[in-house]
Order: C-alpha cells, then structure tokens, then sequence
C-alpha cells in the first residue's frame, strides 16, 4: 500500500478563526490543551493577511511540493491539506543556546499537554516541534509547534521519518520558505521562495519523547546561514515570511508530497522574546525568581 495514500485526518476547528485552517473534514471541537497553546506564548496567534508581531498558519496552497508525477515529469503542485495541525509559537531569549525544549518542565506546550493526560484526555497526542537556534549576544530561539490527537498512520513517510534513524532524518528534513513581504535586499539574500534539506546544510539533533519528536536546528553551524540570518534580523520588523516543514519525498510511492506544517510569521519584534534561563547545577529556584516568562526590554 502507498504510505502516502493513508488517511491522516487533520484537525478542523470548530469555528473558523484566524489561525485555523478551512477543511472539508467535519469539524471538530479544539482540544482545550492546543487552544491554550495556540493563545500562549510571547508572540500572538494573528491574522494571516493584516496580522503583525505574531504567527499564522498558511495553507498548503501556498506551497509548490513534489506531484504525484515528479519523478516522470519533474512537475511541482501546491500542497495539499497539512498532516498536522499548529499549536503554537515561542519566541524565546536565552543567555545560551536551548536544546529539547519540549523536554524542559517549564514548556508551556508540554505542561498543557500533561495536564490534559493526567485528567484522562489526548492520551494518543502527539507534538512535532522544530526549533530555530539563532547565534548572537544573546541566543534566540523561534520554535514551532504542530500535533495531532490521533497516532501517526504506521508506514506513512512521516511514521518513518519519527521512527528512524538520524541518518535517514537529516536526508529528509526540507523547509520551504517564501518571503511575503519584505525589503528587496532580504528578497535577494534569502530568495523569493526556496527550499532546502536542513540536515544537510545545517547541524540538526532530534530529540524524541514518549510523545513528541523535536528537530534543533543549529544556525551557527553554517557561517552562511548565520550572515543570511543576521542580514534578514536587521528588517524583522518589515519582513513577514512563509516557512514550511516536510519530509522530502525520494521515491515514487512517497508522492505527493505533503508539508508536516506552516508557518507565517509576521514582522515581529525583537524585544518581544520571552526570557528563559539555561539549566544550572544550582538549587532550583521559583518561575518568578528566575523571571521565567518575562518580556525582554531593549
């Protein structure tokens, strides 16, 4: 049977609102954990079109992937509906840089999850995170957040892809990106739309709990990613840009290929980071003592 051909049904909110996507699915109550979720955080949920200093989730559309005939024709289609749904953003601060953030107590994503379980609900959720290490004075973190309520379909390129091996995942792992607004020097640097296998050019570590699988992706592994970086962070505030995650199909029956998710972000604001401190051998100390969850002020 054709992995791809699987059904793997995505959420479909129960209201449209501005960070749900349209779906023929019949629609379905949000889990109370991924409204959270998605309502959390430093950067807000925003209007896919007018929005500012926050995220939204495109649509597939928007996306050109592999068709089902690429290997024949080298024909490229919009994507179709995404394989998971978003829960959410971090815009994070740190005094170094933070791996397996879905592993640290403090993460807001998997603390709302936790609660959920131990109250006997998402018991079969899953959490597929990818977090953007980005060098500096001061590191930044942007991590994305995707899940889905029902298990992984067995035998589907993305069931592979979390159940295999680093090998097989950094020969897999593409980002799509689109920049949709933005100063033309950005456009030149970073290219109007784009893709590439991020285990390739960049160090990735995966990270995989008893729920989630979370991709690090090491900026400061390429001297050239981190110029580029560094040149599109000097216009975020007039950038807003597409960024799409997916597992890049290499054989015939893996076709059409399918984003895992999106994401726009939207022109944000540097000083809207949230604070969090890198693990220390001290005693712990309270959220408010270590001024977890603080705004940054520049």
């Amino acid at each position: 049977m054709c992995p791809t051909k699987q059904k793997h049904r995505p959420f479909a909110f129960e209201t449209a609102g501005k960070c749900s996507r349209s779906t023929s699915t019949p629609s379905l109550k949000i889990p109370d954990w991924i409204s959270e979720s998605i309502n959390g955080g430093s950067l807000r949920c925003v209007d896919l079109h007018t929005g500012t200093n926050g995220w939204a989730s495109p649509p597939g559309e928007m996306f050109s992937l592999r068709s089902k005939n690429y290997f024949t024709k080298r024909q490229k289609s919009p994507s179709g509906e995404h394989l998971l749904a978003p829960v959410g953003m971090d815009w994070i601060r740190s005094n170094g840089k933070l791996d397996n953030v879905l592993g640290r107590a403090d993460n807001r994503v998997a603390q709302a999850l936790r609660k959920a379980q131990s109250d006997g609900k998402s018991l079969k959720s899953f959490v597929f995170a990818v977090n953007l290490q980005i060098p500096g004075k001061d590191y930044h973190s942007a991590v994305f957040y995707y899940a889905a309520e029902d298990p992984i379909p067995s035998g589907s390129l993305l069931h592979r892809f979390i159940n295999g091996d680093d090998a097989f995942r950094n020969h897999r792992f593409k980002i799509v990106n689109r920049i949709v607004k933005g100063p033309w020097v950005v456009k030149k640097a970073v290219g109007s739309y784009s893709a590439c296998l991020l285990g390739k050019a960049l160090t990735c570590n995966y990270h995989i709990g008893a729920n989630y699988l979370e991709i690090d992706v090491d900026i400061a592994s390429s001297a050239i990613a981190t110029a580029i970086l560094h040149l599109a962070l000097g216009y975020v505030t007039s950038v807003t840009v597409d960024l799409g995650f997916l597992v890049e199909a290499q054989a015939e029956d893996e076709l059409p290929e399918r984003l895992i998710g999106a994401v726009r972000v939207c022109q944000i604001d540097m000083s809207s980071a949230t604070i969090v401190e890198m693990p220390t051998t001290h005693p712990p100390q309270s959220a408010a003592a270590r001024g977890m969850g603080a705004k940054v002020n520049q």
